[in-house]
């Protein structure tokens, strides 16, 4: 027993609707883990195009999710090209009209205000319609409300909500996050997964350790 291949594009029985989402992307910014799945009624193999917005290869910005994530209708990842010119007296970019409107400007009154590559932690649960801001870490075992709009980190297995997303809940004690941390278990061979599904599943953290 060992699960499903992850370089399956549609695992769920085959249904249209659902996607192990690194086999469609074709971005070298972009990187995402093994079984992290992506579900949308309307062509979720348009993920870069639809869900990743603002993101331009002059930039550089890289989105980069983990393994096991589970990413709901509607995510927006909204990327550092969303960023406008905050060190003069307008925010308007001009210089993308052209026309005249490009003479001497400064790239650097954009990219002083980039926040970096937005990381996703693994095992992170992603709900609909949330929103992710530029140059954001979200920690492993996150889970992200529906409709959240996500503006600063999220430490590993907290649940936040709302707008501005702010931290819910810790779903576990900090030691417990500690040693599910020190575990990894995403990291492991999908046939020792297997082997310790029933301690993922439920609560058992002694058992996860002697399985590590």
């Amino acid at each position: 027993m060992h699960g499903p291949d992850p370089n399956t594009p549609y695992p769920f029985n085959g249904e249209p609707h659902t996607i192990f989402l690194k086999n469609f992307i074709t971005r070298p910014t972009i990187e995402v883990g093994d079984y992290t799945y992506y579900n949308d009624l309307q062509s979720p193999e348009e993920f870069e195009n639809k869900c990743v917005q603002y993101h331009f290869d002059f930039i550089g910005d890289r989105l980069i999710i983990g393994r096991f994530c589970a990413i709901a209708t509607g995510i927006m990842f909204v990327m550092n090209g969303a960023n406008h010119a905050m060190t003069g007296l307008s925010t308007y970019p001009f210089n993308i009209f052209q026309n005249g409107w490009e003479a001497d400007f400064d790239i650097d009154t954009i990219t002083a205000g980039l926040r970096g590559d937005t990381l996703v932690g693994n095992d992170v649960w992603i709900g609909r319609d949330a929103r992710i801001m530029p140059g954001i870490t979200i920690g492993d075992g996150a889970i992200i409300g529906a409709n959240a709009v996500v503006a600063t980190d999220v430490p590993p297995y907290a649940v936040v909500a709302g707008n501005p997303a702010q931290i819910v809940r810790m779903r576990f004690p900090d030691e417990i996050v500690g040693q599910l941390i020190d575990i990894s278990w995403w990291f492991w061979s999908a046939e020792k997964i297997a082997r310790n599904l029933h301690a993922i599943r439920g609560q058992d953290v002694e058992a996860l350790k002697v399985a590590a």
